[in-house]
């Protein structure tokens, strides 16, 4: 995923777009969408904000960046923001850190059971965005192709990741697959950095995101998480209640309902690879998925 807002006040200006609209609000009425400063947040806020536009909704906004996931609930909480696309499995360690659901279907079920009062999750969406371990052709030739197999590697192998890796998964990875890394190297958050380390040879191995277009161009091979280490992490819309009419919140449905692992990876191919404005890439999605009426 890429972490470039570069182009992003482009975006709020956009002329001639059916999806164009600004990125400031605080009307009452509007519908505020938080979107992150992550490419892929971006991406599925416009989508939002396009289907909810196709669905007679008015003063649609798109408001980036949003901040720290406690910046989101504090804005959800006052109704400062209205929807924002989340991720399932983070969302409900955030407010159950001690959960031990890893499986799309149970992490969902109490996801709705922990949400404090005042929230609400749409549809989840089959898509996924979640933490990989990934390592190159050469180690996954030799036999390196599932957690379980890197297990009985790890004391010869650098890891590469964000540097909140080893207080969220050092000791999980170990419990689980006996894999103790010969090194943690802090790089970045499924970035540039992490790549570059891996492509060197710096890392043997690295966190990646399942829908980072650099996996496949740089031909990593993603490792099978054998025994479910990290939760899912389906796309899902996180909303202050009261703030989506029943039209709206079907129209968010069925946008989910589109989305799968794969169309999601080639929206960050476009985005991040090709360099196509976010408003273009939404508008097409949502045409081609017929939640956008032909104009």
């Amino acid at each position: 995923m890429t972490t470039l807002l570069a182009g992003f006040a482009l975006l709020a200006t956009a002329c001639g777009n059916p999806l164009a609209g600004g990125a400031e609000g605080g009307a009452t009425g509007d519908i505020i969408i938080g979107a992150s400063d992550v490419g892929e947040s971006l991406l599925l806020a416009q989508i939002y904000a396009g289907a909810l536009r196709n669905a007679g909704a008015e003063n649609v906004k798109v408001r980036p960046p949003v901040g720290s996931r406690e910046v989101v609930v504090k804005a959800l909480q006052d109704k400062s923001l209205s929807v924002v696309p989340d991720y399932s499995g983070n969302l409900l360690r955030y407010f159950d850190k001690e959960t031990e659901a890893t499986t799309s279907q149970d992490v969902y079920a109490q996801l709705k059971q922990k949400l404090p009062a005042g929230f609400e999750v749409l549809d989840q969406a089959p898509a996924e965005d979640k933490d990989l371990l990934v390592v190159r052709k050469d180690l996954a030739d030799t036999g390196v192709r599932t957690f379980s197999d890197l297990g009985k590697r790890c004391a010869d192998l650098v890891m590469g990741g964000p540097g909140q890796w080893s207080t969220r998964w050092k000791d999980k990875i170990k419990t689980l697959y006996g894999c103790e890394f010969k090194e943690i190297r802090t790089t970045d958050t499924g970035g540039p950095v992490t790549v570059a380390a891996l492509k060197s040879g710096d890392v043997q191995v690295a966190d990646l995101f399942s829908t980072s277009s650099t996996i496949t161009a740089n031909g990593f091979v993603p490792l099978t998480d054998d025994k479910n280490m990290f939760p899912a992490q389906n796309i899902v819309p996180l909303v202050a209640k009261g703030t989506l009419s029943p039209q709206e919140t079907d129209a968010l449905n069925r946008t989910s309902a589109a989305l799968t692992t794969d169309k999601l990876t080639e929206l960050n191919v476009q985005y991040s690879e090709k360099k196509r404005n976010a408003l273009d890439i939404a508008e097409d999605f949502l045409r081609d998925n017929g939640l956008l009426a032909r104009t």
